[in-house]
C-alpha cells in the first residue's frame, strides 16, 4: 500500500518532538508498505525553519526508509494568532501541493488532529484521489479550547471547529483515537462506535535499554524527580514548582531535586515563577531528540506525570512520555484527573489527586522515603505493563489490519462500479 499520513508536527527521531508517526511508519515500511509523512518544515519545538532553503516550497526527504514531505509554513512563537495562521497555511499547502506527482497515487490517507485544519486537508486529499480517509484523534477539538482555554461554548471559532469536527467524523471511514474513552464523546456527536478504534501510543521495544543498563551507578542519595516533555498550558507544570517550593520550605531541598526537560510556550513563565519562589531544587533543561531520550531518563530516580485539573481528560490520556517513563523502570507520580490510569493499573507508582501541590509534595516525599529496592520493583511493574500492552509491533498490527481492510473494501467497491 501507498500510505500518506498527514501530521503537521511529525518529526524524525533526530529531532525533539512527537515521533509516534515516524515509529508507526517505520514498522509499516518493514511490513512492505510505502509510507510518507506530510509535515511542516517549520519545527514546532525549535520554533524555526529546519528543512527548506530559501525559495523552496516543499522537499521530499528519506529518513531510514520513511519519506517525509516537508511543506513550508510561516513562523510563529507561542499560542498566538500567528500560530493559527501557521495551521491554516499548512492545511492550504497540503491541499495545493501536487503530491501525486511527488509521491504517486495513495491507497489510503490518514489525517491526524493535533489540529483539525490538517485533518480536514487530509480528508479533502482523500476525496480528490477517491481513497479511504482515516481520522486520527489525538486531542479532542474544539473541546480542548472550552475546557483548557476557557473559550465559551458558542464562540464563533469554537462553533466553526465543531462544524469541522462533526464533518470529519462523518467522512472518516475509520476513526483511530489515542484516548481510551473517546468513543463516548464521539457517540455524543453521532458517531457509530463501530467506526472507532483505540490505538494508544506505544514503545519500540528494540530501542529501549536492557534492564542491566537501566540503573547506572549513583554517586548521591539525592532523589532526582524528572519531567521530560512539553511545557504547555495543558501540562500544568506550575503545580510541580509549587510542590518543589513546599518541599524546599520543609527542608527537603538537599534530598529531592527536580529536572524539568523540554520546551514550550509556558517555559519562560515557569522559569520566572521558579525565580520568584527562590527555588534551588529545580533545574530547567532543553528538549532532546527522541533518539537520546532513554539515556536521559536513566538519570532519573522517579518521574512526575501531571496535567491541568480539567474535565477534558475524562476520556483518558495517552502521552508518549508516560510510557517512556514506565518502560524506563522508574516509579511515576501520577497527578491527572482521569478514570484511565495506567500507573495505578500497573501498580507502578503513586497516584494523587490533581490541583493540590501539597498532595504532590507528599507523594514525592513518600518515594524519597522508600528504599531503592522498593522503587525499583515499582518501576519494573511499569516496564512489564508497557511490554504487555504498549509494544509498538502489536499496535502497528492493529493499524495495518485496518488499512488493509479499507483498501480491500475500496477495491471491491471500484470493481462493482465497473
Amino acid at each position: 500500500m501507498n500510505i500518506w499520513i498527514v501530521n503537521h508536527y511529525a518529526v524524525p527521531p533526530n529531532l525533539a518532538g512527537g515521533t509516534r508517526h515516524y515509529t508507526l511508519a517505520k514498522e509499516l515500511v518493514r511490513r512492505g508498505h510505502s509510507v510518507t509523512l506530510v509535515a511542516s518544515s517549520f519545527d514546532h519545538t525549535a520554533r524555526r525553519e529546519l528543512h527548506l532553503q530559501r525559495g523552496e516550497r516543499y522537499k521530499l526527504e528519506d529518513v531510514r526508509g520513511v519519506r517525509f514531505l516537508w511543506l513550508r509554513t510561516p513562523p510563529y512563537a507561542g499560542n498566538t494568532s500567528a500560530r493559527v495562521r501557521n495551521m491554516i497555511a499548512f492545511a492550504h499547502q497540503v491541499w495545493r501541493t501536487a503530491t501525486h506527482k511527488v509521491l504517486g497515487k495513495p491507497d489510503v490517507i490518514l489525517g491526524s488532529s493535533p489540529h483539525l485544519f490538517a485533518a480536514l486537508a487530509a480528508e479533502r486529499l482523500a476525496a480528490r484521489y477517491a481513497v479511504p480517509f482515516v481520522l486520527e484523534v489525538r486531542d479532542i477539538w474544539p473541546q480542548t479550547l472550552v475546557d483548557l482555554g476557557n473559550f465559551p461554548r458558542y464562540h464563533p471559532f469554537v462553533a466553526m471547529l465543531e462544524g469541522i469536527e462533526r464533518y470529519l467524523y462523518r467522512r472518516a471511514r475509520r476513526i483511530v483515537t489515542l484516548l481510551p474513552g473517546a468513543s463516548g464523546h464521539m457517540e455524543e456527536k453521532g458517531v457509530n462506535p463501530s467506526k472507532v478504534i483505540w490505538i494508544p501510543n506505544g514503545i519500540d521495544l528494540h530501542l529501549i535499554p536492557n534492564l542491566s543498563n537501566l540503573w547506572p551507578p549513583r554517586q548521591s542519595e539525592v532523589l532526582t524527580v524528572m519531567y521530560a516533555g512539553a511545557h504547555s498550558l495543558a501540562n500544568g507544570l506550575g503545580l510541580v514548582l509549587e510542590a518543589a517550593n513546599l518541599l524546599q520550605q520543609d527542608g527537603w531541598a538537599e534530598r529531592i531535586r527536580f529536572r524539568l526537560v523540554g520546551d514550550g510556550p509556558e517555559k519562560p513563565a515557569l522559569i520566572r515563577r521558579a525565580q520568584e519562589l527562590g527555588l534551588v531544587n529545580v533545574s530547567f533543561e532543553h528538549a532532546l531528540p527522541k533518539q537520546d531520550v532513554y539515556k536521559l531518563l536513566a538519570e532519573a530516580d522517579a518521574f512526575v506525570m501531571v496535567l491541568q485539573n480539567s474535565p477534558l481528560f475524562r476520556w483518558g490520556i495517552s502521552p508518549n512520555k508516560l510510557f517512556d517513563y514506565m518502560v524506563s523502570a522508574r516509579p511515576v507520580v501520577f497527578c491527572v484527573s482521569t478514570p484511565f490510569n495506567p500507573v495505578e493499573e500497573a501498580q507502578a507508582g503513586v497516584t494523587v489527586g490533581p490541583g493540590d501541590p501539597s498532595n504532590l509534595a507528599q507523594a514525592i516525599r513518600k518515594l524519597a522515603e522508600m528504599s531503592p529496592e522498593e522503587r525499583r520493583e515499582m518501576g519494573l511493574r511499569g516496564r512489564r505493563y508497557v511490554e504487555k500492552y504498549h509494544a509498538l509491533n502489536q499496535l502497528v498490527s492493529k493499524l495495518d489490519e485496518i488499512l488493509r481492510e479499507l483498501t480491500e473494501e475500496s477495491t471491491h467497491a471500484a470493481l462493482r462500479s465497473c
